[in-house]
């Protein structure tokens, strides 16, 4: 019965792994064959909207 457990936790580990894997992959593949002009226009925007914004968050700058 163990080894039911440890056969069914690899495979379910292995098939979430891949298919988010191929959904990463087949992304990038899908904006180099058929982003033409426009790969970065979602990035380009975003930092054009925040130009000038204040930074939040991470580590304090030390004295």
């Amino acid at each position: 019965m163990a080894q039911f457990f440890i056969d069914f936790t690899i495979v379910s580990i292995l098939v979430i792994g891949i298919t988010a894997l191929m959904g990463v992959i087949l992304n990038g593949i899908g904006e180099n064959i058929f982003g033409g002009q426009k790969k970065r226009l979602h990035t380009a925007m975003s930092e054009h909207i925040q130009t000038g914004w204040k930074t939040v968050g991470g580590k304090k700058a030390s004295r």
